[in-house]
C-alpha cells in the first residue's frame, strides 16, 4: 500500500518566525488626555474664590501691550504645561483621517482651552488674564501635536505592548492605572496625612467634629493608613497580570509612594521635615496595614475589590474624623508662601475628591469579574 508522502518544505519556511499578536488597543491616551485637561483647568482657575465683575470685556486682554514684569521661566512653564495635553489629544484623536488631522484638532483643542481660562480668569481677582499666556499656551500644544505626529506612533505601540505585558485584561485597565497616577500625585501634599484621602472638610468648610488630642489623633491616624494601605495595595493588585510577581511590585510601588513623600516634604516644608510624616501612628498603620494586605492578596479578586471597596469608605470616613495634625498646619503656612499655591490647592482637591471617583470605578470593575 502506497504511503502518503508528506508535504515538502524548504528551510526558509521552517525558519519563518511566528507572527507575534498585536497588543490590545489602549485608551490610555484618552484617559490621560482628559485628567490632564482638568487638572490644567482647575490650576489655572484656582482658588474659585471672590468671583467679580469688573465691567470689562472678557476680551480685553487680547489687546494688551507687553507687560512690564514677565520672566523667561514663566514663559517657559506656560508653553511646556500645554505640551503634554497637545501630545495626548493627537495621540488620542490619532484615528482622523490625515496625517497632520489629529496634530490640528489637538491644537485647536488646546488654544480652546487656553482661550477659556484666560476668559474667566478675568472675574477671578487672584488672576490676570494674558495675551502671553494664551500665545504660549497655543505653542505648547502646537510642539506637543507635533511631537506626537512625528513620534507618537512608536511610542503608542510600546505603551501598548507594556500594557498587555503588565495590567491584567480587565475592562478599562487604563482608566485605574490613571487613578492610581492620581493617588500618586496626593503624596506630593505634606500638609495631609499619609495616604489619607477623601477629606471634604476644608471643601465644604466644615469644622473639625473632634478635637486635638493625642491619644485620639494616634488610633485615627493608624486607622487612616490602615484603610488605605489595603486599599491602593488591592486596587493596585487588581490591574497586575497574574504573571507577575505581586508582592514584589506592590513593596516598590509603596516605596516610591514614601520616596515622593519624603521628597516632597524636603523641598516644599524643610529638609529637616523630609521625614516628619513618619509618626508613631504612621509606623504602626503602616505595619497593620502592610500584614492585613498580604493577607487579603490571597483572596480571589472579586473578593478583593469588595475588601477594597469596604477599606475605602472607612478610610474616607476616619480621615473625615481626624482632627487637624499641628504639623500640617506649620506645613500649610510655610508651603504657601512661595509659587505653589496652586499646585498645593489642586493636590488638596484630587485628594479630597478620589476616593469618590475610585469607589465607583471598583463597584463597575467588581461587577464585571
Amino acid at each position: 500500500m502506497e504511503q502518503d508522502q508528506p508535504p515538502l518544505t524548504s528551510p526558509a519556511d521552517d525558519q519563518t518566525p511566528a507572527r507575534q499578536p498585536l497588543p490590545r488597543p489602549t485608551r490610555l491616551p484618552l484617559y490621560l488626555a482628559l485628567a490632564y485637561l482638568v487638572l490644567i483647568s482647575y490650576a489655572s482657575l484656582y482658588p474659585f474664590a471672590n468671583w467679580r465683575d469688573l465691567g470689562l470685556s472678557p476680551l480685553a486682554f487680547l489687546g494688551a501691550a507687553w507687560p512690564r514684569y514677565w520672566t523667561a521661566f514663566d514663559l517657559a512653564v506656560n508653553i511646556a504645561v500645554y505640551v503634554p495635553l497637545g501630545f495626548l489629544l493627537a495621540l488620542t484623536l490619532r484615528h482622523l483621517p490625515g496625517r497632520w488631522s489629529a496634530a490640528v484638532a489637538a491644537l485647536l483643542v488646546g488654544s480652546l482651552l487656553s482661550f477659556t481660562v484666560e476668559c474667566l480668569q478675568n472675574w477671578l481677582p487672584a488672576r490676570v488674564p494674558s495675551n502671553i499666556d494664551l500665545a504660549c499656551n497655543i505653542s505648547g500644544s502646537a510642539i506637543g501635536a507635533v511631537l506626537a505626529v512625528w513620534k507618537g506612533k512608536p511610542i503608542f505601540r510600546r505603551v501598548a505592548q507594556l500594557q498587555q505585558a503588565l495590567l491584567a485584561p480587565i475592562p478599562h485597565a487604563e482608566l485605574g492605572l490613571v487613578l492610581i497616577a492620581m493617588w500618586l500625585l496626593t503624596q506630593l501634599s505634606p500638609e495631609t496625612l499619609l495616604f489619607g484621602v477623601g477629606d471634604l472638610r476644608q471643601v465644604l468648610g466644615l469644622t473639625p467634629a473632634v478635637p486635638y488630642a493625642a491619644p485620639a489623633f494616634f488610633m485615627l491616624e493608624t486607622g487612616v493608613i490602615v484603610c488605605n494601605t489595603i486599599v491602593i495595595g488591592l486596587f493596585t493588585r487588581t490591574l497586575l497580570a497574574d504573571r507577575n510577581a505581586p508582592h514584589l511590585v506592590l513593596f516598590s510601588f509603596f516605596m516610591l509612594a514614601l520616596a515622593i513623600r519624603t521628597l516632597a516634604a524636603a523641598v516644599l516644608v524643610a529638609p529637616h521635615d523630609a521625614l516628619a510624616w513618619l509618626t508613631p501612628g504612621a509606623r504602626l498603620g503602616l505595619l497593620i496595614g502592610g500584614v492585613l494586605l498580604s493577607l487579603l492578596l490571597l483572596l480571589p479578586a472579586a473578593l478583593r475589590i469588595g475588601f477594597a471597596g469596604v477599606a475605602l469608605m472607612a478610610g474616607t470616613a476616619l480621615v473625615n474624623l481626624t482632627p487637624p495634625n499641628p504639623y500640617s498646619e506649620a506645613a500649610l503656612a510655610t508651603w504657601r508662601q512661595g509659587h505653589f499655591l496652586n499646585f498645593n490647592g489642586l493636590t488638596r482637591w484630587i485628594a479630597s475628591l478620589w476616593p469618590f471617583l475610585a469607589l465607583p470605578y471598583l463597584t463597575a470593575l467588581g461587577r464585571r469579574l
